[in-house]
């Protein structure tokens, strides 16, 4: 084998000449861990749980009086907010007025932070309703607030299906916050 050729992998299927980007921490978003079991906040539902901790150690970038802002743990995007609810309820519907209302003002917020921040470009919201529909944690209600850039489509994401993050979430938190 000469230099900068690929090492070739053996015992691992055809060879294919890529090298390979291993992630394997996020084997415990793959799996599970830290999801309810069930559909009760007894059930060790993490976003119930982050309320309790300080604003640091849970990643919340703001509380309101029915929700809270929170950095997610597996971001698509630096940046990458989830809006919840405070109370434990699992499906859009059953949130209460003034619940829908604040949830739609901290996405507003989220947006603005987040232009002023990070001068993103644009955002993809949404509300992955129910696990079938791809919620990680389907019994605790969640928005989605990921920013966007022209151009932040990349060989990574796009060739090596691997994000690169430029900010631990700590200081993104921080940056965040203190702009809220």
């Amino acid at each position: 084998m000469t230099s900068g050729e690929p090492e070739q992998q053996i015992g691992v299927g055809d060879p294919d000449g890529f090298q390979r980007l291993w992630t394997p921490h996020r084997m415990a978003y793959i799996q599970g861990e830290n999801k309810p079991s069930g559909p009760g906040a007894e059930d060790g539902c993490p976003f119930c749980a982050i309320p309790g901790k300080s604003d640091e150690d849970g990643l919340i970038v703001a509380r309101g009086e029915q929700v809270y802002a929170v950095l997610n743990l597996y971001p698509y995007n630096s940046g990458h907010l989830m809006v919840l609810p405070f109370r434990h309820v699992a499906d859009y519907t059953e949130l209460t007025e003034t619940e829908t209302a604040e949830l739609a003002r901290f996405t507003q917020r989220a947006m603005t932070v987040l232009r002023r921040v990070s001068g993103a470009h644009g955002f993809n919201l949404g509300i992955n309703q129910g696990s079938i529909a791809g919620a990680g944690i389907a019994a605790h209600l969640h928005q989605h607030v990921v920013p966007r850039w022209g151009g932040d489509s990349n060989f990574m994401p796009v060739v090596g299906r691997t994000k690169v993050l430029p900010q631990l979430l700590a200081d993104t938190r921080a940056l965040l916050a203190e702009a809220w």
